[in-house]
């Protein structure tokens, strides 16, 4: 529904939520992963490392364990992106999903149908620049002759491309750049986790919040005509593909291996921030408190759904991505404020 939507009112909205997990510029965490990584590859005396990442069957980090007296709330944190020939297996998610009541899933927006129907007729067009412009009209010429490389290696359709909004565009490139360097949405594992959740018979739980616009035409016309400031985007999604691929590999491999000490020395910022802004601040956007209160609501949600698990269930699981978990604002932080006990994988 949200694929759709975005091709209907809220087309940005999505793709800035997907580069706000994948598109930020490193960390200085990462910077100091991939410096030693950069060490050992330029070190003389030692051949250099295979840059291959991990396959075969993976368990992934451990659970969190959030506590209600004897009722216990197990959270399994996702990741992406991962890499693309692993296969996922954990045998202590399998035994928790085997004797737990309920499965709890990330909180997500509900759009109303009809608003969707109405907006889609005007949608077409929407991911492109206004007036026909292309990429070169609107980047600066230093930006622009950065993307070029990236663009040539990465995407094979130059002519649509070089339509599409930078954030959009971003979002191609970025896309594609996982793909050719063996990286993936991690989409497989969450997979897995429901058909267990399906197998064992589990009430499912997907806390929504209410995304109802006042006017979904008006604003899908008023995203069409107006510009955006997504410069800021663009450019930390090309600094990103120029310096910190060894770093994503880094942290894909810790994640499949389970490996908390090196998990926990990376700070999971949300830099997407730029290409978020860039959409909260449209003139679709700007003028629609319910979007500007989305995130809030939205943990607000699996909070109060996690709370009623809590009390009525001895078992329940839960997936969350592993940066709101890690978050000290996140949902595991909130229901420790509440005086529920939460304790961190070994």
């Amino acid at each position: 529904m949200w694929k759709r939507f975005v091709a209907a009112v809220i087309a940005s909205l999505l793709a800035a939520s997907a580069l706000a997990q994948t598109a930020a510029g490193a960390t200085v965490a990462d910077a100091q992963l991939a410096a030693q990584a950069a060490e050992q590859q330029a070190a003389p005396e030692e051949a250099a490392p295979e840059k291959i990442l991990v396959v075969g069957q993976r368990p992934g980090p451990g659970l969190w364990k959030v506590s209600n007296g004897d009722h216990v709330l197990w959270v399994f944190g996702t990741y992406s992106p991962l890499p693309k020939k692993m296969e996922w297996r954990s045998q202590e998610v399998e035994a928790i999903l085997a004797k737990s009541q309920e499965m709890l899933w990330p909180p997500s927006p509900k759009v109303p149908l009809f608003q969707i129907a109405r907006a889609l007729p005007f949608a077409i067009g929407a991911d492109k620049n206004p007036d026909g412009a292309l990429l070169k009209d609107v980047l600066p010429p230093d930006m622009y002759a950065r993307w070029i490389p990236l663009r040539d290696k990465y995407i094979w359709n130059h002519e649509r491309i070089e339509r599409r909004r930078p954030v959009f565009a971003a979002g191609d490139l970025f896309g594609n750049a996982l793909d050719k360097h063996g990286l993936a949405s991690g989409r497989d594992v969450t997979e897995a986790i429901a058909r267990l959740a399906e197998k064992n018979r589990l009430k499912i739980t997907k806390p929504q919040v209410d995304l109802s616009f006042d006017s979904p035409v008006q604003s899908v016309r008023n995203f069409k005509k107006s510009s955006l400031d997504d410069l800021a985007c663009f450019s930390k999604t090309i600094e990103r593909l120029e310096t910190d691929l060894e770093a994503m590999r880094i942290r894909a491999n810790a994640w499949a291996r389970g490996d908390l000490e090196t998990i926990r020395k990376l700070v999971f910022v949300d830099g997407g921030e730029a290409c978020h802004s860039a959409i909260m601040n449209s003139a679709m956007m700007k003028d629609q408190p319910q979007v500007q209160s989305l995130d809030a609501r939205m943990q607000q949600a699996w909070v109060a759904a996690a709370e009623l698990a809590l009390a009525n269930n001895a078992s329940t699981f839960a997936v969350m991505p592993l940066k709101r978990i890690l978050d000290p604002k996140g949902v595991l932080a909130d229901l420790q404020a509440r005086g529920y006990q939460v304790e961190a994988p070994e």
